[in-house]
């Protein structure tokens, strides 16, 4: 290097020291603007995650409430087929003992 590079380098290094607390800011208004686009992704994808939460949830309970519907129409078949039987003391015909009615 020659010497007037050196004195230009001396020169930037002495004016920076100079202005010690404005590059200190610089540096941390850059930090702040760093953390500030981290923390609205971090967000933007918890957002994300909530949405597919809630979703899930959603088809969740559409589901058990199609298994209650089935529980209970299951449950009045056989709360039927029971009362016939105790009550009523109905039976299934045999095979033999079935007749076909024809409509015509």
């Amino acid at each position: 290097m020659s010497k007037s590079q050196l004195n230009l380098t001396r020169i930037i290094v002495l004016d920076l020291w100079h202005h010690k607390w404005m590059l200190l800011l610089g540096l941390v208004v850059l930090a702040n603007a760093v953390l500030v686009v981290q923390t609205t992704y971090a967000s933007r994808q918890y957002t994300s995650q909530w949405d597919q939460l809630l979703q899930q949830r959603d088809r969740l309970d559409i589901e058990w409430r199609n298994l209650l519907l089935e529980e209970q129409s299951q449950s009045e078949h056989s709360r039927v087929t029971r009362i016939a039987t105790k009550e009523l003391n109905m039976s299934r015909p045999l095979p033999n003992e079935e007749v076909v009615v024809r409509v015509q």
